[in-house]
């Protein structure tokens, strides 16, 4: 996604959450990542801190690992804010 995307998909979310959400709120965050410990520490760190519950579970084959982050939050930048940190992550995709 180029960078003018990237903004007209957070702009579009942010007008999403206001529109469906009570703020502040528990939000949900999915994740997949190759499994590798580096790469799922640098998510977990991301939410240091945050009082955020983090479940993790490999694939079947054990190539990759989902992250379920389960964290309260202020309002929709809070969250777009998340997305932009975890986004640096190599090989992450975001659901």
């Amino acid at each position: 996604m180029d960078n003018k995307d990237t903004e007209e998909f957070y702009a579009k979310l942010k007008d999403q959450l206001l529109e469906s959400t009570s703020w502040p709120s528990t939000y949900l965050y999915k994740f997949i990542v190759p499994t590798d410990e580096q790469r799922i520490s640098q998510i977990q760190d991301i939410f240091d801190n945050t009082g955020a519950v983090i479940e993790s579970k490999k694939s079947k084959k054990g190539n990759y690992t989902s992250l379920s982050i389960t964290v309260n939050l202020k309002d929709p930048d809070a969250v777009i804010e998340k997305y932009k940190e975890v986004s640096v992550v190599e090989g992450v995709i975001s659901l």
